[in-house]
């Protein structure tokens, strides 16, 4: 197999591949950006690069007061068509598999083609939203693109709490409609998103001295994911499982901790105990690793419960360890409701998202809807939970939804452009997962659509993007900028 860089002058070694990637200047890009650091809330680089290739390319380039850069090239043909803001965000979910040695801060992703995919070797691949980036900083470049003016927004920091949206100030877009390109489904024409928002526990504990050996339990092999899109999967949350083991044994704890990002459900948790008697809580750990592999023998059949002696020099007292179980086996996680009027649309969920345990412990919760006020009272009922067991709670700022307009005249496009392509209709979604496009469709009056490639297990090192449905997803968005700008 020969080895290949995704650009002439890449001096990393990206991407392994006996394939032909198209088109070169969305991979090109693609490479270039996954070589830069850009983990939600450290995106100072990769701005500064697109900032650096608009400026090389001779367009208009603005900067906001968060960091967000905003991007206009001036019309290809059709000077007097509207302007359309295409939008993605340049921040990645930091997410590796525990054994793999990589830095986030300095290390490129190192990833590979299998087929039709890419992946990355152990780490998330950042396809979300690398992908609808390279594209937008393609044509940026592309001459050949027959379009009217556009706009280009980069945002920052949309995976953890859309800071970059959420700071937009009015007036500083200037586009008629608008193109998401963060969706991770090729086909489909997203029109709505659900609204969420962040709760944050903190529970002072109290601790006995203990010496001594104890065992340390992990809770490994399970998928996690977006705890939006693929919450309706039914995958395990490894806290929640964690949380059942620690409860039906004998032991006292010391440390508990899992989960990583909010929007990622859990696939990895850790405790450390001391066993009221070491035989018994091994017997216990194989009787629940057959438990829960009968119980996701579908969703998540991978689920591995393994021990191992540790050192302990604390350990909870009675109170705060009843606190805790108790806590954790009280919160809920899932789907909470059904959409009652669009089929398999998930209305309302809850995520546990992360665990840690040191002087308090640490629990933040994700929920999600799409009717505000479903929203509001799960935010409320967690809120409640945590006061019960005495915890402080903090909630984060709350993100609105965007409620779909079936009559959208970029919406109709979008259809007769994908039909003229493929000469059927695309599917139109709405999708149970925060997309700025709520954000900002409360701060501007303009006509959104969101679309994308094929992206599989977001959030997670399985992450996964389709070669093909990049094609496709160019093609696709070419050709509605084209009829935009024709007038169609």
């Amino acid at each position: 197999m020969r080895r290949k860089t995704l650009n002439g002058d890449c001096h990393y070694p990206l991407i392994e591949m006996n394939v032909d990637l198209k088109p070169e200047l969305v991979w090109k890009y693609f490479g270039e950006i996954s070589k830069i650091p850009r983990c939600s809330k450290h995106e100072e680089k990769v701005t500064e690069y697109v900032v650096d290739v608009a400026k090389k390319l001779g367009h208009e380039v603005v900067r906001d007061g968060v960091g967000n850069v905003i991007v206009r090239k001036k019309a290809t043909a059709y000077e007097n068509s509207p302007m359309v803001t295409l939008q993605g965000h340049v921040d990645m979910v930091c997410e590796k598999n525990r054994d793999v040695k990589h830095d986030f801060e300095k290390d490129p992703i190192d990833f590979y083609t299998d087929g039709d995919m890419v992946k990355a070797k152990g780490t998330t691949l950042g396809a979300d939203n690398g992908v609808g980036v390279a594209a937008c900083l393609a044509l940026m470049e592309d001459k050949n693109v027959k379009h009217g003016p556009l706009e280009f927004l980069f945002t920052i920091d949309e995976e953890t709490g859309m800071t970059g949206a959420f700071g937009l100030k009015k007036g500083s877009l200037k586009g008629e409609m608008l193109i998401n390109v963060d969706t991770e489904e090729f086909g489909a024409v997203y029109v709505g998103c659900a609204g969420g928002g962040n709760t944050t526990f903190t529970l002072p504990l109290k601790y006995e001295s203990a010496g001594g050996k104890g065992m340390e339990i992990n809770i490994r092999g399970l998928k996690g994911g977006h705890s939006g899109t693929e919450i309706h999967e039914g995958r395990a949350n490894s806290l929640k499982l964690m949380a059942r083991l620690l409860y039906n044994i004998d032991a006292k704890v010391s440390s508990i901790e899992g989960g990583d990002k909010f929007n990622a459900i859990p696939r990895e948790a850790t405790a450390r105990i001391i066993p009221s008697n070491k035989d018994d809580v091994l017997k216990k750990a194989r009787e629940f690793e057959e438990i829960f592999k009968t119980e996701y023998s579908v969703a998540d059949p991978g689920v591995t419960i393994v021990t191992k002696e540790c050192d302990i020099d604390r350990i909870l007292d009675s109170g705060s360890q009843k606190k805790v179980l108790s806590l954790l086996m009280g919160l809920p996680h899932g789907i909470l409701a059904m959409d009652q009027q669009v089929e398999g649309l998930v209305e309302n969920s809850l995520n546990l998202a992360k665990v840690r345990s040191s002087d308090s412990l640490e629990v933040m919760m994700s929920s999600r809807s799409s009717v505000n006020s479903s929203l509001e009272a799960a935010m409320q009922s967690v809120h409640a939970i945590g006061n019960l067991a005495g915890a402080k709670v903090y909630e984060g700022s709350i993100y609105p939804g965007w409620k779909p307009n079936l009559n959208s005249k970029l919406l109709k496009i979008a259809k007769e452009a994908y039909k003229e392509l493929y000469n059927k209709e695309p599917e139109i979604k709405a999708i149970h997962a925060g997309l700025e496009t709520g954000v900002i469709g409360g701060k501007f009056d303009v006509d959104m659509i969101s679309i994308g490639p094929q992206i599989e297990h977001p959030h997670s090192p399985d992450e996964v993007v389709y070669i093909s449905s990049v094609q496709k997803f160019w093609g696709y968005l070419v050709k509605i900028l084209e009829n935009i700008a024709k007038g169609k």
